[in-house]
């Protein structure tokens, strides 16, 4: 019989203590709202002590949270466990988090104390905490150092406290799975009251195996995982929790496990979490990384195309994406090229196949990645290899007063005659302008979807380089400018857009005609 994991998402709590700069009290309700709509069990949403604006926070979400119990963090100190229960008693459900380090080094270099000490300040703060709530969880920080012996005394001491949930964190990511996995078998094994209370775990990624640890655990017994969003957090980061959610749903045949997750809300609460947290998700990042569900490769493009399964363990859509994405790159085969054409709307007898795939692969090793609108002009347009760009830089101007408040004025060449186009915009701030002005000009209802400004070494010269993508009547167009200036190479960007947006709207006029 399945037995269900319990979610603990701490990306509130452990996650926000690794950001440069604290959320604010409506960032935090809009990751919160994320969390309960995700489904996850309990949120730790703060360490209401630590700071009034922690405090607030915590209570504020506390309020408005109905669907997850809500969690506070708390030392094994009356007055934390005070502050922790004022903040959260008007939640419909709350639970109270209290730690204490079991280490030696801990113990001895932190606390200065010995472990009898350790066990009377336990047991005093799980029975004083169970004044406010039955709802205790126990961490013995650092567990992952702590004697097997010391550890298995301390957690049964726990239980019999009071103690509903006894969390095992391996606090500074030093354990390997299988000894994790081990740790807690010993606690199956040699305490014979285990089995009132839920065993936790809480890893961190410090060598890279948090999400390994946690599964190690979860083989062992434990019943709740405590993770992060995107694994943020101290360091190298918590145990990402959508790896997790997505492990236990697809290797249930090994692990024998459930959660209570909405796994189409997972890429959508990763997203928020990135956004809000000014923390980028890397292109490789498992589960949710942008790379994660595409393919290069002509022989993975192939075999994706026959049957998803062949390169897919897993679907986009099971985490809330729609798309399937193959990247047109030197490494790609004639299948992926098809594909793009056929999902442009054209059949295989609109283009011809061999020329098409010879000049796109000349093209792919030029350019790195082709897309598909550049396939499209490949396929049309004459001599693709000289294209003409419609618009080009002349000139500009970019005025920014202290307010803000900024005013293009730029000039371009317009056609094959180039004749000068201008126009000038106020815009709240450069870019706005830069973007209003190009409008203007061109006359193209776009719509800047991203805009991305990053800086490149070039014979040690620091270049902006600026990437946007601009959407355009249900499609999307790349463009890329670099530049000393990140002004310049703003405006080279979306003019690189804008160019293959007009070759496209060319090749459209004719086909019609």
């Amino acid at each position: 019989m399945k037995q269900q994991v319990i979610i603990f998402d701490t990306t509130l709590r452990d996650g926000e203590q690794s950001l440069q700069t604290s959320l604010q009290v409506n960032e935090k309700l809009q990751i919160a709202f994320a969390l309960e709509k995700l489904g996850v069990d309990i949120i730790e949403v703060g360490f209401p002590i630590s700071s009034p604006g922690d405090f607030k926070s915590v209570r504020t979400i506390a309020q408005q949270i109905k669907n997850c119990i809500v969690c506070g963090l708390a030392r094994c100190i009356d007055k934390d466990i005070d502050i922790a229960a004022e903040a959260l008693k008007i939640a419909q459900n709350f639970r109270i988090h209290i730690f204490l380090p079991t280490s030696n080094i801990h113990i001895r270099s932190k606390l200065k104390k010995n472990f009898n000490q350790i066990i009377e300040m336990t047991v005093h703060a799980i029975q004083y905490a169970r004044k406010y709530t039955d709802d205790i969880e126990f961490s013995c920080e650092d567990a992952g150092r702590t004697s097997i012996d010391n550890l298995c005394r301390i957690v049964e001491i726990a239980i019999q406290a009071g103690a509903k949930t006894i969390n095992i964190p391996d606090t500074v990511g030093y354990s390997t799975p299988y000894q994790f996995g081990e740790i807690i078998t010993a606690l199956y094994t040699k305490i014979p009251i285990i089995d009132k209370a839920i065993i936790s775990v809480h890893c961190h990624n410090d060598l890279g195996m948090a999400v390994g640890n946690s599964i190690a655990a979860i083989q062992a017994g434990a019943r709740q995982v405590e993770g992060t969003i995107n694994g943020i957090g101290e360091r190298a980061g918590n145990a990402a929790l959508e790896e997790i959610i997505m492990a236990i749903k697809i290797r249930e045949d090994l692990l024998n496990s459930y959660t209570n997750i909405h796994h189409k809300e997972i890429y959508n609460t990763s997203k928020t979490v990135s956004q809000l947290c000014n923390i980028p998700i890397p292109s490789n990042k498992a589960i949710v990384g942008s790379n994660a569900f595409s393919h290069s490769s002509g022989i993975h493009q192939d075999g994706i195309l026959k049957n998803r399964k062949n390169y897919e363990i897993m679907t986009p859509e099971s985490i809330g994406l729609k798309k399937i994405q193959l990247n047109l790159t030197p490494r790609s085969g004639r299948a992926a090229v098809k594909y793009h054409m056929k999902k442009m709307g054209y059949q295989d007898k609109d283009y011809n196949m061999d020329k098409l795939y010879n000049i796109f692969l000349q093209l792919a090793d030029k350019k790195g990645r082709v897309f598909d609108y550049d396939l499209e002009a490949l396929a049309f347009i004459d001599n693709f290899n000289e294209p003409i760009d419609y618009f080009k830089i002349q000139s500009f101007n970019i005025y920014t007063n202290s307010s803000g408040i900024s005013k293009a004025l730029i000039e371009l060449y317009c056609g094959k005659q180039k004749h000068i186009c201008s126009h000038s915009t106020v815009g709240n701030g450069p870019i706005n302008a830069i973007y209003e002005t190009l409008i203007n000009i061109t006359k193209l209802p776009i719509n800047l979807k991203k805009y991305t400004l990053n800086s490149k070494e070039c014979d040690h010269n620091i270049l902006g380089q600026v990437n946007v993508i601009i959407a355009y009547k249900n499609r999307q167009f790349h463009g890329a400018g670099l530049s000393s200036d990140f002004i310049e190479a703003s405006i080279k960007a979306i003019i690189q857009a804008l160019n293959s947006i007009w070759r496209t709207r060319k090749i459209i006029k004719n086909k019609k005609c």
